[in-house]
């Protein structure tokens, strides 16, 4: 997050005839204290030691900090030398200056030089993003440096000078990914990547680093999956498989690597959609693997071909209209309370940020996805139940809740549920983990 420091090095007066000249000032006195050598061109290393000396935040963390400092040079460096000499930083400030008063006019609804939170709440609107008076007065108590709870030109100026957003869209991303603001699917933002982003190629590198994140999370928990499947499908007359049973019984039936049959259909679809279309039928093929013995199905495709040479088509699809049921619930309860918890605290625990942090924001990640997969654990259960028939009369949707009721009670609509539970904060933290270490890797913080 960018914080000016304000005194005397930067103030500039209110008086036009010599805005001009003190701007100049000011811009010629910041370049002398950044040219740390003195040789008339600051690089990054000094951009980045200058401003910190200052007391100049540039981005939340070190990481934020280098890319926000290395885009600043970027858009000043017209004869691209990697360095900005005087004529360079003052054109860049310049022209930076005018683009932010152009934004802080579009906020400054009531035209009357200061930003109030009410005009935030309106002026995001606009584009799509709802958020509370409290959320807007973080976000002003972020840039507000004398305590008004307003924001004036010089507090606006001061806090965006070093940051390289060029307009009111982009300081709504640069918002969201410091202070947790949800933009949802605005059309006037339709994503997260800023133009330059997308030339740069730091839109493929994230989702890239999203693909292996899930990736790695989903291998290191599967074999939680696969015991929750084989706990789903127990009859009520059975004995009852618990963890440290289920696990023993799975390495005992087809060894340590029979843990995770099934997870490669279920790492298919880490792929985006739109390079590989998974269809319906990837569920019942992993549910099927996951319940074979060993040496039953050499892979994906064996296990689908053998599905179609013993069984009619519509075996695919078996168990659609549960998986499709409990998105419903799944979604609604795990975004809703999401938001909630994360509202919550900002409204009740942030004091000088509005930036929940990410502890806070994985459990409420954690915590929400736990109620949404209690709410849809159910529909997923007689997904399973589905999917498993062989032969004939195949059952649908109703008879199975009607089973499980008159044989298990309510409860036996939540059988397999603890692997399931036990793997949620793991799965959260590797992914959490490992999407870092991929975005420092492919450089993109």
């Amino acid at each position: 997050m960018l914080r000016w420091m304000r005194g005397s090095l930067l103030n500039a007066q209110s008086d036009d005839e010599d805005e001009d000249q003190e701007s100049n000032c000011r811009y010629e006195n910041l370049f002398r204290q950044l040219d740390r050598d003195g040789n008339g061109k600051v690089d990054i290393i000094e951009l980045q030691e200058g401003l910190r000396k200052l007391g100049i935040s540039v981005g939340k963390d070190v990481q934020e900090m280098s890319r926000e400092e290395q885009d600043l040079l970027k858009a000043g460096d017209t004869d691209q030398d990697d360095q900005l000499d005087f004529e360079e930083f003052m054109q860049y400030l310049k022209d930076h200056e005018k683009k932010m008063k152009l934004a802080f006019k579009s906020l400054d609804r009531s035209q009357d030089g200061v930003i109030e939170a009410s005009e935030i709440i309106q002026s995001l609107k606009i584009l799509g993003v709802d958020i509370t008076q409290q959320q807007a007065e973080k976000i002003l108590q972020s840039i507000d440096t004398d305590g008004t709870m307003t924001v004036d030109w010089n507090e606006w100026r001061d806090y965006f000078l070093f940051n390289p957003v060029t307009n009111v869209e982009e300081i709504v991303r640069f918002w969201k990914r410091s202070t947790g603001i949800d933009i949802g699917d605005a059309l006037t933002i339709p994503d997260d990547f800023t133009e330059e982003e997308r030339k740069s190629g730091v839109w493929w590198k994230s989702l890239l680093s999203d693909g292996v994140a899930g990736a790695v999370s989903r291998i290191c928990t599967a074999p939680f999956d696969r015991l929750k499947i084989i706990m789903q499908i127990q009859n009520v007359q059975s004995k009852h498989i618990h963890l440290t049973e289920g696990f023993k019984h799975m390495i005992r039936e087809g060894g340590i690597l029979s843990l995770w049959r099934g997870n490669s259909i279920n790492i298919l679809k880490m792929v985006p959609e739109t390079t590989i279309k998974v269809s319906a039928y990837d569920q019942v093929i992993r549910t099927r693997m996951a319940l074979g013995k060993t040496g039953q199905y050499s892979g994906i495709l064996n296990c689908a071909i053998k599905i179609m040479k013993n069984e009619p088509l519509g075996t695919f699809y078996k168990g659609y209209i549960p998986n499709f049921l409990s998105i419903l619930p799944y979604a609604g309860v795990d975004l809703s309370l999401y938001e909630i918890m994360k509202n919550y605290w900002l409204d009740n625990y942030a004091k000088d940020s509005v930036n929940p942090g990410t502890s806070v924001l994985l459990l409420c990640s954690a915590s929400s996805n736990f109620c949404g997969q209690l709410a849809s654990y159910p529909l997923n259960l007689v997904r399973t139940r589905m999917q498993v028939q062989e032969g004939a009369p195949q059952r649908n949707i109703f008879y199975f809740f009607q089973e499980i009721f008159a044989k298990e009670g309510l409860t036996g609509f939540f059988r397999g549920i603890t692997p399931n539970f036990v793997k949620l904060i793991p799965a959260v933290t590797i992914s959490s983990l490992v999407f870092e270490k991929a975005q420092k890797t492919l450089g993109v913080t």
